[in-house]
């Protein structure tokens, strides 16, 4: 089963392997097939630093937490995530 790959930007760290991340993406709505824009903010666990602003990709993972089961991926290791 492939598992879910997200690109986002880091908005805020909270915690202390904690950060916070906003993935946009856009959509056109069904009835008025206008294009909009869908965000939504992901709690994701990582061992590495990481800075606000920081443009990243996470991946669906064991649950770490209530609230956290997404972890921050290397752009290099997404390929083999990707071919996996």
């Amino acid at each position: 089963m492939a598992r879910k790959i997200l690109q986002g930007t880091i908005v805020k760290k909270s915690g202390d392997k904690t950060y916070k991340v906003l993935v946009e993406r856009t959509m056109i709505h069904p009835k008025y097939k206008k294009v909009i824009t869908v965000r939504k903010h992901f709690l994701v666990h990582s061992d590495d630093e990481h800075k606000v602003g920081e443009k990243v990709y996470i991946v669906a993972s064991r649950r770490y937490s209530k609230m956290k089961h997404f972890v921050i991926v290397d752009a290099n290791k997404i390929e083999k995530i990707r071919n996996a």
